[in-house]
Order: C-alpha cells, then structure tokens, then sequence
C-alpha cells in the first residue's frame, strides 16, 4: 500500500458516521465540526447561536467534497427535552448516531475568593458544564445501547484534575465532567 493511499484512507476515517455536536458553532466544536466533516462524517451542530451555527453548517456544506451532511439545531444544553430534540434530529435526519461530542461551555469571571462567588453564577456554571454533558450522555445513551455502538467524548479542562487555575464553578464543574464520564464508561 503506498503511501498516497493510507493518507487518503486516513482522511476518511470518519465515514458514514454520524457525529452530534453541542457547543458546535464556534471555537473547539466548530474546529471538531470541520474536521469530523472533512474526515467524512455527517454533522450535526447543536447551539443556542443559531445564525453562526447555520453559517458553519453552509460553509462546510460549501467546502465539502463530497454530500456528507451538515445541519444544525438549536439546543440549550441545560434543557433536557432540547438535548432529546437534538439526538433524536440527529436519528431522524442521518438514521443513526455514532458519535455524540459534549463541546458546550462556558467560562465565568475568575473570581479566586469564595467570598465574592454567587451562588446564581456557580449554579450557572455547573447547569451548562456539567448537567449539559450529563443530558447529552443520557440521550445519546439512550439510542447507542441498543445499537450495540458508539461514541461519547465529553470536553473537561486541566482544570478537571487540578485546582487553583480557574474559577470555583468552572473547576467544579470540570471536575464532575471527569467523574461523570469515569462512571459512565463503566456502565457503557
């Protein structure tokens, strides 16, 4: 096999799966959308930033070579029957899902003293880092156990092992992202 050869079988290494991906309309998920399409996947963007989410969709239909797919949904990780919206879109739309990236999160003020910390703030935090990718594994769960297939990846932080670095809530909530996805990779 020459070389020519495994890089193109490298570049499509992602074909005919399905990848949902929240947080997907800028920054790390845009970034994994494109790359996800080039390597051949059918995407599907889920974010509250419609029109930047189906800018991304049109640019990468526009870029792509060939008819993988890419479409967007409006999801507010925090709302459990938006994120049952998006894998069951993902299903409806491409008839599987392969891969579901748990990408959305936000940053709050770095507020390092407790004492300034606003429990509406952390709570905030916590509902968009941690509960989101806890609802976006439940759902993609959901429909990949009786698939028998499937992957969830979920973004944490250097700040999901270590302290000091980043706010309470985010650090908090990073943490949990590791500790969820620990506890889940040894049901699933």
């Amino acid at each position: 096999m020459g070389s020519a050869s495994i890089v193109s079988a490298a570049a499509r290494r992602l074909l005919g799966k399905v990848a949902l991906i929240t947080g997907g309309a800028s920054g790390f998920g845009e970034c994994t959308a494109r790359l996800f399409s080039r390597h051949g996947a059918k995407v599907l963007i889920a974010d509250i930033k419609d029109d930047l989410g189906e800018s991304v969709c049109k640019d990468i239909g526009s870029s792509s070579s060939s008819a993988n797919g890419c479409s967007y949904v409006h999801c507010d990780v925090t709302k459990e029957k938006e994120i049952e919206n998006a894998v069951n879109t993902a299903v409806s739309q491409y008839g599987k899902l392969d891969i579901m990236f748990n990408n959305a999160g936000i940053v709050d003020e770095a507020k390092h003293n407790i004492l300034d910390n606003d429990q509406a703030e952390f709570e905030r935090v916590l509902s968009v880092n941690l509960v989101g990718v806890f609802l976006g594994t439940k759902h993609a769960a959901r429909v990949m156990k009786p698939a028998g297939r499937g992957s969830i990846i979920s973004t944490a932080s250097v700040c999901g092992v270590n302290g000091g670095v980043a706010s309470h809530a985010y650090t908090s909530s990073k943490h949990g992202v590791v500790g969820l996805m620990k506890n889940a990779a040894v049901e699933l």
